[in-house]
């Protein structure tokens, strides 16, 4: 079984309204032969809290006002940590950085076939990484300032 039609529509606007929103590394799954409660998966990122937030909220958003579908669950808005939208066809993480590296998701789905993104969702990929080093950079930069 594959991903259906509906779930590939899902995960590209989700997919695209995360890359509007700066998310780094985009990527989906299609889980439809592992799991039988949905089909697909979307992974996002970002560096901090109001990040994650302002991405979950404009997939959506951009999922209501495109395709006429809300979550059936939304979790995590608390700590904004890693937030989850289910839409029964597709489920949708969006994740602090530190999150996403320490749930390591690609580890437990890399067997799965990925799905194809729109090109501003492929280009976000290895983001999270760039972001890490400048800011460790930033970090050493002024830890060294400080010691002066």
């Amino acid at each position: 079984m594959t991903a259906t039609d509906r779930s590939i529509e899902l995960i590209t606007t989700a997919a695209q309204a995360a890359a509007d929103k700066l998310a780094h590394d985009i990527i989906a799954y299609d889980v439809s032969d592992v799991l039988s409660i949905t089909d697909a998966f979307l992974l996002a990122s970002a560096p901090n809290d109001r990040q994650v937030k302002s991405i979950v909220d404009e997939i959506e958003e951009r999922l209501n006002k495109e395709l006429g579908t809300k979550p059936v669950r939304r979790e995590g808005d608390r700590d904004a940590r890693w937030i989850l939208l289910d839409y029964v066809d597709i489920v949708v993480h969006v994740q602090h950085s530190e999150e996403r590296v320490f749930y390591a998701l690609e580890r437990l789905w890399k067997d799965c076939p990925e799905l194809d993104l729109p090109a501003d969702a492929k280009a976000t990929r290895g983001k999270g990484a760039e972001h890490a080093q400048l800011q460790d950079a930033e970090d050493a930069a002024e830890l060294r300032g400080g010691l002066r």
